[in-house]
């Protein structure tokens, strides 16, 4: 982060390297598969097809993702020192935890670690104190294999197979993970552009139940949700290819202003406090950081943040 590097200093200690834990490595990784490893084959077989159709990605899962929603359209509208203003340094040596939900090929996730450590592009370490960890999840095998092979950060960021809504295996899977730094929830949580998929695929129900797993994960949420154009074009793209349509899009009761409608779920039925919204991308999706209502006593929104809110219009904070 700008201006930081001395709060960056201490390494992290070597029980905690998640990654690199052969035993528990292994274990998520047959977690992970699914009963049926022939499914990663397949998967791997169609890749070629997805990419020539790209509409046919009925989870969002777009190979080249980044091409069209490049990282930094995201990432000029957070400050680079957020995290260290949510977080800031104490006696107690323990990493930032982030879960990215539907991390794709791992661009954005990749792009956030550098962005929140201010490192420069081709800069795979820097002398920092307090270490980020991001588990990064998405549904398709194929993907995140990719994004696996690509990470600069293989340290620091762990990617795995993931269906969000199978609730077994996210608990085995998450917990896992946090077990090694003996923690229960996430520091931040960020939800990129997927709550659309969810309610196409689950319905207003699992939408729902997917924010409430969020929400009970995570102490912070960042989240982008799609706008309801985004919705029509989905499922236009779909029947343009003659693939079977989203069961639930026509009888969905949640829609309208979904920015509006997710910060109605989030704080009315889950909890949380918004805290900010950084404003907008160029494709018109609102960035919104939420937190836990339960530690407003202990992390007060920090002043630097509500200053920065009054000396820029882009960025608009709500209080509860």
């Amino acid at each position: 982060m700008r201006d930081s590097a001395s709060l960056w200093t201490r390494p992290l200690a070597s029980g905690f390297r998640f990654r690199r834990d052969p035993e528990v490595r292994l274990k998520l990784m047959a977690l992970s598969a699914g009963p049926d490893a022939a499914g990663v084959e397949k998967a791997k077989a169609e890749e070629e097809p997805r990419i020539l159709e790209p509409g046919a990605a009925p989870f969002g899962n777009f190979p080249h993702y980044s091409r069209f929603h490049p990282p930094e359209q995201r990432l000029r509208l957070l400050p680079p020192e957020l995290l260290r203003r949510l977080f800031p340094p104490s006696s107690e040596t323990r990493p930032i935890l982030g879960l990215d939900v539907g991390c794709n090929s791992g661009d954005l996730s990749v792009a956030l670690y550098r962005h929140f450590l201010s490192l420069h592009d081709g800069e795979t370490c820097s002398d920092v104190s307090r270490e980020l960890r991001f588990l990064c999840c998405d549904i398709d095998p194929v993907l995140v294999e990719r994004a696996e092979k690509e990470c600069p950060f293989p340290d620091a960021l762990t990617f795995i197979t993931l269906d969000f809504m199978n609730q077994r295996t996210r608990k085995v899977l998450l917990s896992s993970f946090l077990s090694q730094f003996g923690r229960s929830v996430f520091d931040i949580g960020f939800c990129m552009s997927v709550t659309m998929w969810i309610h196409l695929n689950h319905g207003d129900h699992g939408l729902w139940e997917f924010l409430a797993h969020l929400s009970s994960l995570c102490r912070y949420l960042l989240v982008e949700p799609q706008p309801w154009k985004c919705y029509r074009a989905a499922a236009r793209r779909v029947r343009k290819l003659g693939l079977h349509s989203f069961d639930h899009f026509h009888s969905l009761a949640i829609r309208g202003d979904m920015a509006s409608q997710i910060i109605q779920l989030l704080t009315q039925d889950h909890g949380m406090e918004l805290v900010c919204c950084f404003g907008s991308t160029s494709w018109d999706r609102s960035l919104l950081l939420f937190r836990a209502k339960h530690t407003i006593e202990t992390h007060p929104i920090p002043e630097s943040l509500m200053e920065e809110g009054n000396e820029k219009d882009r960025v608009k904070f709500w209080r509860q």
